[in-house]
């Protein structure tokens, strides 16, 4: 019987295990954990040291490792390296701490939503969906093809490149532009 209930254990870890990797996935060569909160698994993303340099710079880290859920719209370095000359290097001043967060906060959006949700609200909305921003503004969502991309305020365009990254306090999405707030 012991032998039995042992048995049961293995068989209900092992068919358990591959459903946990399927929701990891690899972000700028590290694995990103479900189980972890947005702010543990950025920290290790070769390609969002930009992003948690400028989320320590506006004392955000505390807000997105909470409970949330948020969904980041989370701009890559290469996204950060589209701005002007000097732009990054300015925002993390301490001067601008306020112009730096209100960017940062532009990329979030209370509750945890999926690409699957975007897409039906894409739908619903005949084509594009509005997400107002933890900031208080808005983002447009839309699609072309299969792919899901965000119009800022000012007009700039942003892919989503990597969707449904999912975290023990939200959802990220991988963007390859920096977004910008009106």
């Amino acid at each position: 019987m012991k032998k039995l209930i042992i048995a049961a254990f293995a068989l209900a870890a092992i068919a358990i295990a591959p459903n946990v990797n399927a929701q990891t996935k690899m972000v700028g060569g590290a694995a990103m954990y479900p189980t972890k909160t947005i702010v543990e698994n950025a920290v290790n993303s070769k390609d969002h040291t930009t992003l948690v340099a400028a989320v320590k710079a506006a004392g955000l880290v505390e807000t997105l490792s909470s409970a949330g859920p948020f969904t980041v719209f989370a701009p890559t370095n290469e996204a950060f390296n589209k701005l002007p000359k000097g732009t990054v290097e300015t925002l993390v001043k301490p001067e601008n701490k306020a112009a730096l967060t209100k960017i940062l906060t532009y990329h979030v959006v209370g509750g945890k939503v999926s690409a699957a949700d975007l897409m039906a609200k894409i739908k619903a909305g005949k084509g594009t969906a509005e997400l107002t921003t933890v900031s208080g503004g808005v983002l447009k969502a839309m699609m072309a093809g299969k792919k899901i991309y965000l119009v800022d305020e000012k007009g700039g365009k942003s892919w989503v490149t990597i969707a449904d990254v999912n975290q023990s306090n939200g959802v990220i999405h991988v963007v390859n532009t920096v977004l910008m707030p009106n």
